[in-house]
């Protein structure tokens, strides 16, 4: 099997990849070791940046976000039982964000693959990214009991930090930073409406709480956890009780309950991979780096990368220039690291840690007192969550 570029993974990265690549002409194919069912099942992100809003729709796969995707202008933050909402349109020109689940825009891409573009096997299992370091790199995969080759001139390892993209790169090339937090989230979908139109992230001194949702009847809602927590040790009313606690404002607001379908605990972490490219294979989204969920950047900083590559291939088959596809890396880290950063005085800003003393819980309620005091304050914050420039 021979095509122009090889995507290894099929969630939003390689999806929306194979999807950009179509619409410009370039012919690829996509390598998915799960079935259909599971990709299209699989809970991950829901918060939409502006560019990544965009970029679905420009690549014609946004009718059905814009239809029952929720536009959000903005957060609230609750610290000392107070409230203090972040105005994004306000403080960013006109930004948003848009609540749609990765579950959702992986259908969406699915469809249109299946119907326009090229070839994407489901249960075709990557074993080894091979030559990547020569004009003719090659992905041996297996699919349906049989093992083939699949012949690229480019190879995009989409295929997430378990996956063997990352694997070709020669350990004595790889610099790798990390940061573990001694903490989890406890996560929860819910079959009640939101209690609130906006997300709520809320610092207490029990740990942080966000309140979220995936429709107008299905809420998602978060608890801080320590490290290595299992989900079922918790029952449902002890879920609804904490919250509670935590959410818990001088104005009277309340939480509505309902009954809790689904409990999972995410760890949290940092990592970044470099270079995030090796000769012809490029790593894109998990596969090089991963965010703590608390500034919901890990979907959108992927389909930034993809749309790096994208735009680079076009730029090299209309000008003859490798400049874009050689500066792949720095171009895209450069976005990688501020999304780090951004994720990571989120993090530490919300997240009591596990025996802080009472300096440092002093120093995040003056940063949240500063946020909600300082426009300049509140302009960073809202322009880091609304997403950092693809260009």
């Amino acid at each position: 099997m021979r095509t122009t570029v090889g995507i290894v993974g099929a969630g939003p990265a390689g999806l929306l990849l194979a999807r950009l690549l179509h619409n410009a002409g370039v012919d690829s194919v996509v390598l998915e070791s799960r079935d259909r069912a599971y990709v299209e099942q699989r809970q991950r992100a829901g918060i939409l940046e502006q560019g990544t809003v965009d970029v679905l729709r420009a690549a014609g796969a946004g009718e059905r976000m814009d239809r029952e995707g929720l536009r959000h202008d903005g957060i609230e933050l609750r610290f000392d039982r107070r409230r203090h909402r972040v105005d994004f349109p306000a403080l960013t020109g006109g930004r948003s964000v848009t609540v749609y689940a990765q579950t959702e825009v992986c259908k969406d891409l699915i469809a249109l693959q299946l119907k326009e573009g090229g070839p994407l096997l489901f249960e075709a299992e990557a074993l080894a990214v091979e030559d990547a370091d020569t004009d003719h790199p090659r992905v041996r995969f297996r699919h349906q009991g049989v093992e083939d080759v699949l012949e690229c001139d480019y190879v995009v390892g989409c295929d997430g930090f378990w996956g063997v993209a990352r694997r070709a790169v020669p350990a004595e090339l790889s610099r790798t930073f990390e940061r573990s937090y001694p903490f989890g989230w406890l996560g929860v979908l819910a079959d009640v409406p939101p209690s609130h139109d906006e997300l709520v992230y809320a610092r207490h001194d029990r740990g942080f709480a966000l309140l979220s949702m995936r429709s107008p009847s299905v809420s998602r809602l978060y608890l801080q956890v320590p490290e290595g927590t299992d989900a079922g040790s918790w029952s449902d009313g002890e879920i609804w009780d904490e919250l509670e606690r935590r959410f818990a404002t001088d104005d009277g607001w309340r939480l509505e309950r309902g009954p809790i379908t689904q409990k999972s605990v995410t760890p949290m972490r940092s990592y970044v991979h470099e270079p995030m490219r090796h000769g012809r294979l490029f790593l894109a989204g998990d596969a090089a780096h991963i965010v703590p969920p608390t500034g919901a950047k890990g979907l959108n900083l992927a389909v930034g990368d993809v749309v790096t590559f994208a735009r680079a291939l076009v730029h090299r088959r209309e000008t003859g220039s490798s400049a874009l596809l050689d500066a792949y890396s720095a171009t895209c880290l450069r976005r990688v690291w501020q999304a780090e950063r951004f994720s990571y005085d989120m993090t530490t800003l919300l997240h009591p840690a596990p025996g802080a003393d009472p300096f440092e819980s002093r120093l995040q309620l003056a940063r949240l007192e500063r946020l909600a005091s300082s426009r300049a304050a509140e302009t960073d914050l809202a322009e880091g969550y609304t997403g950092f420039s693809f260009e």
